[in-house]
């Protein structure tokens, strides 16, 4: 382009690329849907399967181009489970479980399989934030002598849908707008919201996401679920439906909605760095492998499918055994190679180990090789340091991009002569892999069955199982997510289409706090509830709570002693002043200050150990210690009053300073102090 033309283009104000754009740029709404080729749609909920009830089939070619298409849509990034962090451990088996499965690692108590594990959220990019509100996932991969065993497990025992079909539609509505790539890890806009008022399938997980469950305090404190259904196969051909759940020694516990939006601008790597730091200081953590197993002839024994992704197996009626323990005792010494680049599949199993007709879990064992094909580069992922198996692997695949063995054999055919047919197969009685025989048996078609299709009686049984505080909670994170949504419509679906039928009186309290009619439907009757359900009844321990220890010159023996009954109590303790370097008490004793008033924040800690004390800036620092212990304070904490740290907090007619446990003329302060931390909020607190 000469100069008179450019001069000629800025004129007129035109931009050439944009005109350029312009051909590509096309718009979808108010048009039929098509596969890329062009060929309508007719529907697009469900896969193609051999009967309605029946598994998926090979020949979808509408669903192969709709997944392929969305775990191609990012890189270098998963798609999903962007923002992740990983470490090592080992899982011991409790007891034989060879009645149920002949898979090696469950065969004796008292086995140990080395184990990595990746924990994520789901929402936000790598560069998001630890404490988003979301859906959290935990990836182990059990490195047994027959092969990789691929555990995949979420924070809630429900899904957001019930077909893998619908997978990329509920992952496009959340994460962020394709305008303006915004929101970052937060599901509180409108097209998310869109999505759950007109896919009711959608309610139940996200009404667990509402709830405390979203924003978990810690990866050591997160109980997780198989959701999907699979198969224990023994050595008779005997097939077992079972679903995995991990369950945290240390209990289940979670953030406030404002601790957990807090801390992501305070520290958006907080629970990474709580899981590293819990390592590094050997409080190994440790969680308890459960399954939930129905023989083959109860399957439609009870009042939800399941085959059903989105609804829970209730442990009341379906009990957990525990048969085995993860602990974490490594941590990782590269995050690229050994969490980036660790690549998690449902269909890795052993023998003994194989899956029901769950048609979200059919759709996963296409989408995650698939994902990782991508994301990695080539289908020799499997041979990272991070994927590879400990025992040996020969095939006859070669080449590719980034292969790394040197085959020598002169041919890579099965049914040869040259290599004596090598390599061969392995009969099932001597461990090679065989499918289980279940019957097949059905006509094509694209629908789901009418099993499926309850989709509020679990939620209302959720919510009837929660605490009132809980239920408090949840109706925050309701009122929090659906009030950011811009569109008054949207708004108004979700509570009339949607929260109405869980609860009446929850629905119309979100609709008063954000604005809307209150909803003229009523809730399903369902009074059922269930104890495993609520967080309120989950272990208990002040091992491992982090106790800041606000504090001054001056302290007194009283302070050394309760400062050694928590250390032997295993709590983390940060001794917080207005300066680093030491702080000086009695008898010449002083403490090595980890952090200042400013370098951390009373949302960072479990505990408050308010000491008191002098210091060359008196006012400030008292200043900066009473705003510490009014956050605690507002926020349910425990607190501990050293005789010296009385002035700091003081009884009122608007307080009853639940939980705060006072040292002066109290022999028995280190113990009643760490009851207090074990106890982790105190709600009944004024």
């Amino acid at each position: 382009m000469d100069e008179k033309s450019s001069r000629n283009q800025h004129s007129d104000n035109r931009d050439v690329k944009q005109d350029q754009l312009d051909q590509f740029r096309v718009k979808d709404s108010g048009k039929p849907m098509t596969t890329q080729e062009g060929k309508k749609r007719s529907q697009d909920q469900d896969q193609l399967k051999a009967g309605i009830r029946g598994p998926s089939l090979r020949q979808d070619y509408e669903f192969f181009e709709k997944m392929s298409h969305f775990v191609h849509e990012e890189i270098p990034e998963r798609v999903v489970h962007a923002r992740g962090y990983s470490a090592y451990g080992e899982f011991e088996c409790y007891q034989s479980m060879k009645h149920v499965t002949k898979a090696v690692f469950l065969q004796e108590a008292g086995k140990k399989t080395p184990i990595t594990v990746r924990f994520s959220t789901v929402q936000g990019a790598k560069g998001s934030y630890d404490t988003a509100r979301d859906l959290r996932c935990k990836g182990v991969k059990l490195y047994t002598e027959e092969g990789n065993v691929d555990l995949t497990t979420i924070a809630m025992p429900v899904l957001i849908n019930q077909d893998a079909m619908k997978f990329p539609d509920a992952m496009h509505a959340y994460q962020s707008k394709q305008s303006d790539d915004i929101p970052t890890a937060s599901g509180a806009h409108d097209r998310f919201w869109d999505y759950v008022a007109n896919n009711d399938e959608a309610l139940h997980m996200v009404l667990w996401i509402m709830s405390d469950r979203g924003i978990l305090r810690s990866y050591r404190m997160m109980e997780s679920w198989s959701i999907n259904t699979y198969l224990f196969v023994n050595d008779q051909d005997v097939a077992t439906f079972v679903r995995y759940v991990w369950k945290p020694v240390l209990g289940v516990h979670s953030l406030l909605q404002d601790e957990a939006l807090k801390i992501g601008g305070l520290d958006p790597d907080f629970h990474r760095k709580d899981l590293r730091e819990a390592i590094d200081k050997g409080a190994y953590p440790e969680y308890e492998l459960g399954v939930q197993l129905i023989s083959m002839e109860e399957e439609f024994k009870f009042d939800f499918d399941v085959l059903d992704p989105a609804k829970f197996w209730p442990e009341e009626l379906v009990p957990v055994q525990m048969i085995g323990k993860l602990t974490l005792n490594r941590n990782i010494d590269n995050y690229f190679t050994e969490s980036e680049q660790v690549a998690f599949n449902p269909g890795n199993v052993v023998p003994g180990i194989d899956f029901s007709n769950d048609p979200v879990l059919q759709g996963r064992l296409m989408a995650y090789r698939e994902t990782q094909n991508h994301r990695l580069g080539s289908s020799n992922y499997a041979e990272l340091p991070i994927n590879r198996s400990v025992c040996p692997f020969h095939n006859n695949q070669r080449r590719g991009f980034m292969r790394q063995r040197i085959d020598v054999d002169k041919v890579n055919y099965h049914e040869n002569s040259l290599a004596d047919n090598t390599p061969y197969t392995v009969p099932p009685e001597e461990g090679g892999y065989k499918d289980y025989p279940g019957k097949v048996d059905g006509y094509k078609i694209r629908a789901r069955s009418e099993s499926f299709k309850d989709y509020y009686s679990q939620p209302r049984i959720f919510w009837n199982s929660l605490t009132p505080i809980e239920k408090q909670h949840t109706i925050e994170g309701l009122s929090y997510q659906v009030g950011k949504v811009k569109s008054e419509s949207v708004r108004q679906q979700v509570v009339d289409k949607q929260l109405v039928h869980v609860d009446k009186e929850m629905a119309s309290i979100v609709a008063d706090n954000i604005g809307l009619n209150r909803p003229s439907g009523s809730n399903v009757s369902v009074s059922t509830s269930y104890p495993s359900l609520s967080q309120s009844n989950t272990p208990r321990y002040a091992y491992t709570q982090k106790a800041g220890v606000l504090i001054g010159d001056g302290f007194g023996n009283e302070v050394t002693e309760t400062l050694n009954v928590l250390e032997q109590n295993g709590v983390f303790v940060v001794i917080i002043s207005d300066r680093l370097g030491t702080v000086a008490g009695a008898g010449g004793r002083e403490l090595k200050v980890d952090d200042t008033f400013i370098t951390t924040s009373p949302y960072l800690v479990d505990s408050l150990y308010i000491v008191g004390g002098s210091s060359k800036h008196q006012a400030k620092f008292d200043s900066q210690v009473t705003e510490y212990v009014h956050t605690a304070y507002q926020h349910y904490k425990p607190i501990g009053v050293a005789s010296t740290g009385q002035p700091y907090i003081q009884a009122s007619k608007n307080n009853n300073l639940a939980g705060v446990v006072f040292a002066a003329n109290n022999t028995d302060f280190g113990e009643e102090f760490v009851s207090a931390i074990a106890e982790h909020r105190f709600w009944n607190r004024t």
